[in-house]
């Protein structure tokens, strides 16, 4: 049974830093790009950042880009959202997502998710 599990989430003051982990079981990590979406309260849930199976490829959202870094560690089954010069427009829960490269800035391109950790970003 494939469970990703996030965590690092909370409340944190504009301009600040969080780091948000997400740990996978179930699936051969490596072998899956994995993504990071988020959804703010009344909105769609929109990509964030995505990473391909070995690292070397990252890619991110138009609203995130220069403030965000997606990174993994393959050894430790964990993928890694490092955020800084948080806003609060930045305030939703955010989702990790295992799936294909090609598809991982899409929702239904994704296979697998987690069930959110919510990060809160007070002005």
């Amino acid at each position: 049974q494939v469970q990703l599990v996030e965590s690092g989430g909370g409340l944190v003051q504009a301009g600040g830093s969080l780091r948000l982990s997400c740990a996978a079981s179930g699936l051969t990590f490596s072998s899956y790009a994995m993504g990071w979406f988020r959804q703010a309260p009344g909105k769609e849930r929109e990509f964030v950042a995505a990473i391909s199976s070995s690292g070397g490829i990252k890619y991110y959202g138009g609203s995130v880009n220069n403030r965000f870094t997606i990174s993994r560690d393959n050894a430790k089954n964990t993928v890694y959202l490092q955020m800084n010069s948080l806003k609060p427009e930045d305030t939703a829960v955010y989702y990790c997502a295992a799936g294909s490269l090609a598809g991982a800035s899409t929702l239904s391109g994704m296979n697998y998710w987690g069930k959110g950790t919510l990060v809160t970003v007070s002005s």
